[in-house]
């Protein structure tokens, strides 16, 4: 399949989803909207009308692609088990970054195909910027809208190692742990999918991650590192981390 026929359609809506989004950010009402999922994690009418724009553009591109979202009913492994492909979205990454006001959350489109991201969209619209990596052409950075970079993983070019970290896991016991191998580290502190599209762009050098992620947290910025010659491995076997498991639920994992 050329999956590049389908990349501006998914940067498009994409675009389309971060302004629907952005609407709401800008209305200073929006945190009465805010429900608590059963995970206990935010739901917010912005995560409903990014979810709403994509799936209904999903639909349009290709209708015999299924679609696989966090915002859509979940879909039993028997009716899953036998896609070869699927779009994998989460529509809006980092609900606890959205509430606080601080920017860092993404929109996020995959295109998984055996169980590995052919294609993904990252889009950050407080920051306007859109990370996009694609089988066989590589990874790219669109920053406002403008001519699009190319972009590469990139090996630490002095003492000091930059990793990214979450917000909201920077205490966490395991990091600590892990830091200690290094001698000289400087901390990026982020939010959302971004933290991957960082070591992707070469802004840092690794992202590990512990806490609880799902498959749509990671596919489209799976597919941004991959294809910037970097890669998201189990951190326990050192293997790739693969989709549409019966379990979505991601391993710990490291991006480097």
């Amino acid at each position: 399949m050329n999956y590049s026929n389908f990349l501006k359609s998914i940067i498009d809506t994409s675009y389309l989803a971060g302004e629907k989004i952005l609407e709401i950010y800008n209305d200073n009402n929006y945190k009465s909207s805010i429900e608590i999922k059963k995970d206990a994690s935010p739901l917010t009418i912005a995560d409903k009308a990014s979810n709403d724009v994509i799936i209904n553009s999903l639909k349009k591109i290709n209708t015999k692609i299924p679609i696989l979202s966090e915002e859509e009913k979940e879909i039993d492994f028997s009716s899953r088990k036998d896609w070869n492909r699927f779009w994998l979205v989460d529509p809006l990454d980092g609900t606890k970054e959205f509430i606080n006001r601080n920017g860092e959350f993404t929109v996020n489109i995959a295109l998984i195909e055996d169980s590995s991201p052919v294609m993904g969209v990252v889009y950050a619209p407080v920051k306007k910027k859109l990370w996009y990596g694609l089988k066989n052409h590589g990874s790219f950075l669109i920053n406002n809208n403008e001519k699009p970079i190319k972009i590469s993983k990139k090996k630490p070019l002095d003492e000091i190692i930059k990793i990214v970290s979450s917000r909201s896991h920077a205490n966490d016991k395991k990091l600590k742990k892990y830091l200690k191998k290094f001698k000289k580290y400087e901390i990026v502190s982020m939010g959302s999918s971004i933290k991957m599209c960082l070591v992707a762009d070469g802004t840092a050098n690794y992202y590990p991650r512990f806490g609880p992620t799902m498959e749509w947290d990671t596919g489209a910025a799976h597919a941004v590192v991959k294809y910037a010659n970097g890669n998201i491995y189990n951190i326990d076997t050192k293997e790739e981390l693969i989709y549409n498991k019966e379990n979505l639920l991601n391993p710990g994992f490291i991006v480097k």
